[in-house]
């Protein structure tokens, strides 16, 4: 694995995309466009609202991003699914970055609450995941709630986003 840094770029994300991150058959994010941050601003292992490790990253929102034409049509707007595939996203990486090995994965989240939209006019997306707690055993899993911010206003929070690691042959 490489070095455990505070932040990373956009490079460095695709690296984690291709596997190079990690290591190969460790935690990987998806590759663009379905990679939904273009950095990691802040990451550690203490602090955050429940003081066990948080994560910050970023998307610049760009009136020509490939979901605006499509969803919907005459009202262009950013699929809630994919703000909350951000967070779950944010979820895996940061247990690859613990050094925990495995393919990672979406299970579930509690609650998710939207009071705004992302639009073209939208600037900046920020998002962010507080951990709860980070069980370590045959299955690595995370557990967070998370937000997003849309030209620093709060527009969607979920609580309890679980992510699991599986090992190869588990």
């Amino acid at each position: 694995m490489a070095e455990r840094k505070s932040s990373y770029g956009y490079d460095d994300l695709l690296a984690c995309a291709r596997g190079e991150l990690f290591g190969p058959g460790n935690a990987q994010l998806p590759y663009p466009p379905m990679l939904m941050f273009d950095s990691i601003t802040d990451i550690s292992e203490e602090g955050g609202e429940h003081g066990k490790g948080y994560l910050r990253a970023q998307l610049p929102i760009h009136r020509d991003l490939w979901f605006f034409p499509c969803h919907f049509i005459q009202n262009p707007v950013m699929p809630g699914c994919l703000g909350l595939d951000a967070l779950w996203q944010m979820t895996g990486f940061f247990l690859g970055w613990l050094g925990e090995p495995g393919k990672g994965m979406a299970l579930s989240t509690g609650e998710v609450k939207f009071k705004g939209m992302v639009t073209p006019a939208t600037k900046l997306v920020e998002y962010g995941v507080d951990f709860k707690r980070v069980m370590r055993g045959r299955l690595v899993l995370g557990i967070a709630d998370g937000w997003l911010k849309a030209d620093g206003e709060t527009i969607y929070t979920a609580t309890d986003l679980k992510v699991g690691l599986a090992k190869q042959g588990a």
